[in-house]
């Protein structure tokens, strides 16, 4: 009876003395229950219970009474206020058993839509992160596993016997303890595990955020050497979706840096593909600056994901200097030639950043079983005419490309006959199908051009070409010619007829109109069955990757700017010149991604450099920062040479539903935009009504001018709103 009885205690004491051992890592055994002082605290307890407060003893683990119900109310009135009093428990009490109780409890009757907040705010500054592992983990589980552990009569073989019948691992099995698995994975850097647990979690608030999150560090961690970060896929578009609504995100800190570590990816990439020995230079001083920035701001991060964070810019620092060597440092000694195109169509290698388009094209053209049809439409300056240009490359050798620009054939006064004249030249250029004579095409347009589409067809069919595109670029000039009386109304009909009756011709239109607005009678047989291609703002890395690399990846849409100046002087190929992230991300800030405004800040800013170096002898680091930025985008220089983007987008706002420009300029003063509420009633002053005015903001949306924030109208562009201002 003795050797039971002291067994019982025995085992009693192991039991409490690894509840202890869990909470705070001292003392065992026996000894540590202290029952003297668990019959004070509970004597004491009673007492002052009616008043609200508790009495807690330092040196016992024995659970004290009414600990876990007090604990409960506490988090279930206030959740951050009980969890600060469940981390003073576990700091100055060894009261671990009845803190993990109370928590539990409260977190299985938690709403699911409010599960992974708490949670994460539980990991935030745990006392103890063996708190958020037994949120997930069974306590009891655990206590009997390591009870078996210290028996010393057991074998081996028994005890191990004994511990597999407890299940002490993780559990994934509610959402509470899901979600508590995935921030510990987290902080024991085990982020394949936390994402397997957040995928429990997924359709509930954030727990996408979370799963990619945990997703992402995944892939990162898994990179050992240079070779790893520069194989990694960059989702620019999920990122972006992120950034856009910081305020909205659980973790935007740690967002922050997995941003700044997918740009040290994108900076890898082009160290690997860059025969520029200047542009991989440049590249790896980004990524350098943007590990060093992780690392100097990594207080910042939370908690959770804080050392794993950590752990990758390092592992990713040593990867980037082990092929700094191989790079090598560079010096200016010259002007640099200013690479930025402000002009005309880019056309060759250098156009990129449109590939989602060209690869639509393609699929249009050369995949389906007939040409389609297509309205490629977009803001001002977007870089139609370069998609245009270039989409002959595109197609491949089977399909010819007929360019038409209406900017050129449409100051007519011959009528129909010219603008037939005008396709008809550039399809026997394409096709080398000599064109009719001019005075048969002014006689008899229509059948003169329908006889001349047949021997083009012909020729298709004796080189075994698959078809034929006619791009009809600033196809709004048909439109005016129409409205001017110069063409006839049937003109468009004329054509869908012509394309009804051979599937190896199709049209491409490029312009600034919507289908939706192309509503006047005349367009709608052509327009029943055409696909349109909507052109919008480039992303955040396009643009950053254009900039800071120009020589590789000038953009395709832009038109040059002829001055005089000694920013061309230099025959060198590399770009030398760098910007810092912040400088790159002003830049967007800026223009929105808009093409004719990123290369024209680029081209002043390559401009100023040289001036200053090179003209005013200073000294200065070849890096463009923010304050460079400001200064180009602050001088109003810079407005008079963007005035063809910005003159252009405001003589459309005139142009359609009334009410756009008093719109604009009540917008203009204000950054972060309007409420429809404040809009409507400003203008309304002026007369519109608000049926015109919701046409009106249609139609600016429509054309990429406004957007609507949460609430708020806004102007797209900073630098449009500037130039509205000025």
């Amino acid at each position: 009876a003795r050797l039971l009885a002291w067994l019982l205690a025995w085992l009693l004491g192991v039991a409490f003395g690894v509840a202890s051992g869990v909470a705070s890592g001292v003392a065992s055994g026996v000894a540590i229950l202290r029952p003297e002082s668990w019959l004070i605290g509970l004597f004491f307890n009673i007492q002052y219970l009616q008043k609200g407060s508790l009495v807690f003893l330092r040196i016992t683990s024995l659970p004290i009474p009414l600990l876990s119900v007090r604990l409960k109310k506490w988090l279930q009135l206030d959740w951050e206020t009980g969890l600060y009093n469940t981390n003073q428990l576990l700091a100055y009490t060894l009261q671990f058993i009845p803190v993990v109780q109370a928590v539990n409890q409260v977190l299985a009757k938690t709403p699911s839509e409010h599960i992974i907040y708490r949670v994460s705010r539980l990991a935030e500054a745990p006392f103890d992160w063996k708190l958020v592992h037994f949120v997930s983990a069974d306590l009891n589980e655990k206590l009997k596993s390591e009870a078996v552990q210290g028996i010393p009569f057991l074998t081996t073989d028994w005890q191990l016997g004994l511990q597999n019948r407890f299940s002490t691992e993780t559990r994934l099995d509610t959402p509470a303890r899901a979600t508590a698995a995935g921030f510990w994975y987290l902080h024991e850097k085990k982020p394949a595990q936390a994402e397997e647990a957040f995928a429990v979690v997924r359709s509930i608030l954030y727990g996408e955020e979370m799963y990619i999150l945990a997703q992402t560090l995944t892939i990162f961690q898994g990179t050992k050497d240079f070779d790893d970060i520069a194989r990694i896929f960059v989702e620019t578009r999920y990122i972006a979706s992120l950034q856009s609504s910081q305020e909205n995100l659980l973790r935007p800190n740690t967002w922050q840096a997995i941003s700044k570590l997918h740009r040290v990816v994108e900076d890898a990439q082009l160290v690997k593909r860059s025969v520029s020995r200047a542009t991989r230079a440049f590249a790896l001083n980004h990524a350098q600056g943007e590990l060093t920035n992780i690392l100097n701001n990594s207080q910042t991060l939370p908690q959770a994901e804080r050392g794993l964070i950590i752990d990758i810019a390092e592992t990713w620092q040593k990867a980037l200097l082990q092929i700094a060597g191989e790079v090598g440092e560079v010096t200016i000694a010259q002007p640099i030639r200013n690479p930025y195109i402000i002009g005309d169509p880019v056309m060759g290698e250098k156009f990129v950043g449109r590939e989602e388009v060209m690869r639509e094209l393609e699929e249009l053209w050369l995949r389906g079983e007939q040409l389609q049809s297509v309205v490629i439409y977009g803001h001002r300056r977007m870089g139609k005419t370069s998609i245009l240009r270039n989409a002959a490359d595109s197609v491949g050798s089977g399909v010819r490309l007929a360019y038409v620009n209406m900017l050129i054939a449409g100051n007519i006064s011959e009528g129909v006959g010219e603008v037939l004249m005008a396709i008809c030249d550039a399809v026997s250029e394409a096709v080398n199908v000599p064109p009719p004579d001019d005075e048969k095409l002014l006689k008899l347009p229509e059948r003169t051009f329908e006889r001349y589409l047949k021997q083009v067809v012909e020729k298709l069919h004796e080189t075994s070409l698959q078809g034929l595109i006619i791009a009809i670029d600033e196809f709004e000039k048909i439109e005016e010619l129409i409205a001017a009386g110069k063409i006839s109304e049937n003109f468009l009909g004329y054509l869908r007829g012509l394309l009804q009756m051979n599937s190896q011709v199709a049209f491409a239109f490029a312009g600034l109109h919507t289908l939706e607005e192309m509503t006047a009678d005349y367009f709608q047989p052509f327009f029943a069955s055409v696909i349109p291609i909507h052109v919008g703002f480039m992303e955040p890395a396009v643009t950053r990757q254009i900039l800071a690399n120009p020589v590789e990846f000038s953009d395709n849409n832009v038109e040059t700017l002829y001055i005089t100046s000694p920013d061309v002087t230099s025959s060198q190929e590399d770009f030398l010149l760098d910007y810092k992230p912040e400088a790159l991300d002003k830049i967007y800030e800026f223009t929105h991604g808009q093409p004719y405004l990123v290369q024209l800040i680029g081209f002043v800013l390559v401009r100023r450099y040289n001036d200053q170096v090179f003209e005013m002898g200073r000294k200065r680091d070849p890096v463009f920062t923010v304050e460079d930025v400001e200064a180009v985008v602050n001088n109003t220089e810079f407005f008079k040479r963007g005035r063809y983007y910005f003159d252009g987008v405001w003589s459309q706002a005139a142009q359609g539903a009334e009410g756009q420009q008093a719109i604009l300029r009540v917008l203009a003063p204000h950054p972060q935009g309007l409420s429809y509420e404040d809009v409507m009633g400003e203008v309304s002053k002026e007369g519109f009504d608000e049926e015109s005015l919701q046409a009106a903001i249609k139609t600016l949306k429509n054309h990429d001018v406004v957007k609507d924030t949460q609430g708020q109208l806004c102007i797209i562009v900073e630098l449009f709103r500037r130039w509205l201002v000025q």
